[in-house]
């Protein structure tokens, strides 16, 4: 018995075509899981208007009313400038150390098994969860002098509580989660063999995290290290109990905001929120940039 092979040497041109159309004409026949470009592009841009562009755009407004001198002046005064160094410095600093702990969480998370390691995982979202307040209130009992870890540093001449150093800890504690977070996901796509490899073949272990492990997580580190920094810039309710609020020392410029508009002091908050704003979109775009030009080197 002869069997008939469905081959296109064998069925007509016609029927051939008819079993297997083409992927463009496939592609073109399937309906989407949602709506097209179109549509959806048009929701994301007033959704972004509605929450991010029009009261930024309030914000620079108000400002721009002032008129330019007195914005350089209530803007750029003696007691905001030490506000912004405030902010911008601690928020830089506790980025920089959840950048490098916050690797070490995610690695550990993710490669070894121990007991308890739900929990453990469960912990680093604890600052999500947990109103910035009580998180303040607690860094304060426990770094204050005669506090659990306060009383045995007072001796060491180390002031935590009421110090841009107590700033830092606060800061470390809620932007953990970011660089945890981010850098997780990359940690589990990346192959053992690979590290295995570069073993075998006579890397040192720092030569393998320097050129196999850290260029592949990059840009994902920089990710987690961008949106600690960003939370950091603004957070007020950890920050504000652990601070000290002692202008030119430990005053952060979200503070010096709610005490201008408590003055009914509008434009000054505005003219104080704008400049902490072009500042903050800078540094995060300069970060973006440096992540970009990374994972294409990644990739490229």
């Amino acid at each position: 018995m002869e069997i008939a092979l469905s081959s296109p040497l064998q069925m007509p041109a016609a029927r051939f075509r008819a079993a297997n159309p083409p992927a463009g004409r496939e592609r073109r026949g399937r309906r989407p899981a949602i709506p097209g470009f179109g549509l959806t592009m048009g929701f994301t841009l007033v959704w972004l208007s509605l929450v991010v562009l029009i009261p930024l755009s309030a914000v620079f407004i108000r400002a721009a009313g002032m008129g330019w001198h007195d914005f350089v002046a209530v803007g750029f005064a003696p007691r905001a400038l030490a506000a912004y160094k405030v902010s911008f410095g601690t928020a830089f600093a506790a980025s920089l150390v959840n950048g490098v702990f916050g690797l070490l969480a995610a690695w550990v998370l993710v490669r070894y098994p121990f007991p308890g390691k739900r929990i453990v995982n469960a912990l680093v979202d604890l600052p999500f969860a947990l109103p910035t307040a009580v998180a303040g209130i607690a860094l304060t009992a426990i770094y204050a002098p005669n506090g659990w870890i306060g009383q045995f540093l007072a001796p060491l001449g180390i002031a935590a509580a009421y110090t841009p150093l107590g700033i830092s800890i606060a800061l470390v504690f809620i932007g953990l989660p970011f660089v945890v977070r981010s850098v997780e996901p990359v940690l589990e796509d990346l192959s053992v063999e690979l590290e295995e490899a570069a073993l075998s073949l006579g890397a040192r272990p720092w030569q393998v995290f320097l050129r196999v492990i850290l260029p592949a997580i990059l840009p994902a580190l920089l990710t987690g290290f961008a949106l600690a920094f960003a939370r950091g810039v603004g957070e007020y309710g950890s920050v504000i109990f652990i601070a000290g609020n002692m202008p030119f020392k430990s005053e952060i410029a979200p503070l010096l905001i709610v005490t201008r508009l408590e003055q009914y002091d509008y434009a000054g908050a505005t003219a104080i929120a704008t400049v902490m704003l072009v500042a903050s979109f800078a540094m995060l775009l300069a970060i973006n940039l440096v992540q970009a030009l990374s994972r294409r080197r990644v990739n490229g």
